[in-house]
């Protein structure tokens, strides 16, 4: 209790300015024995002071993280955390590989009993696994059963099991997931509907093997005609075709058969480019297109308007003789009727392209754009490596740096800002801690940098 009372006082006096304490191989030593004996919030103050340590050599690195194993088994979740923080740390300094593989087996099992808590811990946990997945992303490739949602889970709960799920799927365990999101994309709270939905596609843009099996399900789920699922359903399903160009045009029938159920402006932007982009491929394209234009004037979102103009010229400049009488018609209706001015000006921009030279509207319109790439939701690399030494703290359920939002240590002092002591900070820091500078009417409040 005394050295663990101790160190919290000298890390807090180096927080306020000034190195009044610096760790020495031999206070290390005696702090890993030490402990051991500490009531639970003491080791969070003693393995929090040792990630400012830095080990002198390799050997001494495996010595730290070997003594600190043990505390992965702690009932306390903090002090869980506040290990792992600490192998990621030291880790690096090692490089036997089989060393390396102990340490990550050690870490999977405490990080999985997390997940056994209150809600309100699981979302914590799950915040923090989130952040050390994307440092280690293959630790939990084989436990992605555990992270699949609970009936009874809350909703902020299911949001990062789902996001976790992306991260620890690969082509060789996306069956089981894919089936699960399905199932997801059953139940009845719209928001997780279209958070399922959005992680199908995401796993269809990152894997190519697994894209056929998730249009097959987005497929299978449009065809339920829920409309709340539905809708992304198709901005999903174009959004694929978007990244497998020349691949799966056969999807587009689907979206053609269930036209009467498409009523989003986002699913209804997406079902017109997919029209136009293979109108080859679908035998009733006119009698779709027309129904689209006579209600041209009806359509509120701009975004559609647009999509539909240009979905009638690509149809124009791939079938000319089928399409001549259905361009004039929807170019005239944009121009003359329309009171989007972003529209009147795209359908004047066809007509003079098509009138002066067709060659160049085909140039426009038909060019061959590149794929669409895999969504990527990963932190930049700096951002990462500060939030991985402050897992287990309020930043890392942010996922902001705790700079960015914990006062100045200048100010918690009684040092007016504006001196020299005060602004030395602001310096350090940069534009990133003045864009989240907490408002002055909270200044006298304590430190956030808290674990939990």
């Amino acid at each position: 209790m005394v050295v663990s009372n101790a160190v919290s006082a000298l890390t807090e006096m180096n927080a306020m300015g000034g190195q009044v304490w610096c760790l020495e191989p031999q206070a290390v030593s005696r702090l890993l024995t030490a402990v051991n004996e500490c009531v639970e919030w003491g080791q969070i103050a003693i393995l929090e002071a040792l990630i400012e340590y830095e080990p002198r050599d390799e050997k001494e690195a495996e010595n730290i993280c070997e003594r600190l194993l043990p505390r992965l088994q702690h009932a306390n979740g903090s002090v869980v955390l506040a290990t792992v923080r600490l192998l990621l740390k030291y880790e690096r300094y090692v490089k036997r590989a089989d060393l390396l593989a102990q340490f990550a087996k050690k870490m999977v099992p405490p990080l999985i009993t997390l997940l056994s808590s209150e809600p309100e811990i699981q979302f914590v946990a799950l915040r923090n696994i989130n952040i050390i997945l994307q440092k280690r992303p293959r630790l939990l490739s084989k436990e992605i059963r555990v992270f699949f949602c609970k009936y009874n889970d809350p909703i902020y709960v299911k949001y990062e099991k789902v996001d976790v799920l992306v991260r620890i799927c690969s082509e060789r365990n996306a069956e089981p997931l894919l089936s699960e999101l399905k199932e997801y994309a059953k139940e009845v709270d719209v928001e997780f509907v279209d958070c399922a939905v959005r992680a199908i596609g995401r796993l269809a843009t990152r894997y190519e093997a697994v894209a056929e099996r998730a249009i097959a399900v987005l497929e299978e789920l449009i065809q339920m005609k829920v409309d709340y699922s539905l809708q992304p359903c198709v901005v999903v399903l174009c959004e694929v075709l978007r990244r497998y160009p020349g691949r799966f045009e056969t999807t587009v029938t689907t979206l053609c058969e269930h036209a009467d159920y498409i009523n989003s402006p986002a699913a209804r932007s997406a079902y017109l480019w997919a029209l136009g982009q293979y109108s080859e491929h679908v035998a009733n394209v006119n009698s779709l297109l027309t129904t689209a234009v006579d209600s041209l004037l009806e359509e509120e979102d701009s975004g559609v308007q647009l999509a539909l103009v240009n979905a009638c010229v690509k149809y124009f400049l791939k079938q000319p003789q089928r399409g001549q009488a259905l361009v004039l018609r929807a170019l005239q209706t944009a121009s003359e009727k329309c009171a989007n001015p972003d529209v009147r000006d795209r359908a004047y921009i066809y007509w003079r392209l098509l009138s002066a030279d067709p060659n160049a509207a085909r140039a426009v319109a038909l060019v061959e754009k590149p794929p669409v790439r895999p969504e990527s939701s990963n932190l930049p690399d700096g951002l990462l490596e500060e939030l991985v030494s402050e897992l287990g703290c309020v930043s890392s359920v942010l996922q902001k740096p705790a700079r960015q939002f914990v006062y100045p240590h200048a100010e918690r002092v009684g040092v007016p800002r504006g001196t020299a002591a005060a602004s030395a900070y602001e310096e350090e820091s940069g534009a990133d801690a003045a864009s989240g500078a907490i408002d002055a009417a909270n200044e006298g409040e304590p430190e956030l940098l808290i674990s939990f």
